[in-house]
């Protein structure tokens, strides 16, 4: 199957300064979610730019379908409808007076016909459960709902893949929760998840792929397997999964059967 995005040998340097990265290649499977993980500093947001135009690689190429991506006008424009980036900070993409004209401004931007944009307005924002913020001012939402209105005005552009820097920093349970749910009903409508997370245990709980970067290198497998890879988690300066130990642990002293996947949530435990 061909990736859906991809970066083939890629080189990346910013001026003056040490290559963050100078050999690296990562498949992105379609519909699937992909967990792109590793300490602060490492890497991670300078690779979601490249993988989605932000950033031109200064060796290697980012592909689309299999196809290089052009840094044309036309083939930036052709990258960004299909591929969206949601930064960390919500505050970063958030410009408009109120949420409606945010949401609606990248439809708007590609000079869609006014009853296409609020279609997909409307539809982004049932799809973030934010209908209700529709006419309030940005600046009065609180960081969950500036994330939440972030990300519904990438999903108005409905890209075939979602690409979000830390998307659950500054949320508190309940929104991690949420968040999760919303990006799970995403990816089973056909939508691509990749996130970025320090926090293993997060990405163990949801994602089917993972991706660690450790000194440059980025090392590449299903989740339930690099998640549970404990000398590449140290040497990368992450702290394993509870669930995985967990999971061995239980499987130790018979209270879960050998076959049994590893607990990924503590509900996951309640029939122990």
């Amino acid at each position: 199957m061909t990736p859906i995005l991809s970066a083939r040998g890629v080189a990346y340097s910013y001026e003056g300064a040490a290559p963050v990265f100078t050999d690296l290649s990562l498949e992105v499977p379609p519909g699937r979610s992909l967990a792109l993980l590793g300490p602060n500093g490492v890497g991670k947001t300078t690779l979601l730019r490249l993988l989605t135009g932000g950033l031109r690689p200064t060796g290697g190429e980012i592909r689309l379908d299999g196809e290089p991506v052009s840094y044309s006008r036309r083939g930036l424009t052709a990258l960004r409808t299909r591929v969206q980036l949601v930064l960390q900070d919500p505050d970063d993409q958030l410009f408009s007076a109120d949420v409606r004209q945010d949401v609606s401004f990248g439809p708007l931007n590609l000079g869609l016909p006014l009853d296409e944009v609020r279609a997909r307005v409307a539809e982004s924002l049932a799809a973030m459960e934010i209908t209700g913020l529709a006419e309030r001012p940005t600046h009065l939402l609180s960081f969950g709902q500036r994330k939440r209105v972030a990300i519904a005005g990438a999903l108005a552009l409905r890209p075939s893949v979602l690409v979000l820097d830390e998307p659950t920093a500054g949320l508190d349970p309940a929104g991690v929760d949420a968040l999760l749910a919303t990006l799970a009903r995403l990816q089973a409508e056909g939508t691509t998840i990749v996130a970025s997370t320090h926090d293993v245990d997060l990405a163990h709980r949801w994602a089917q792929d993972a991706a660690v970067l450790e000194n440059g290198r980025l090392h590449t497998g299903p989740a339930t397997t690099l998640l549970t890879d404990e000398p590449l988690l140290t040497a990368a300066h992450l702290r394993p999964a509870w669930g995985p130990a967990v999971g061995r642990l239980l499987r130790a002293h018979g209270l879960l059967p050998p076959n049994a996947p590893d607990p990924r949530v503590p509900a996951d435990l309640s029939g122990v």
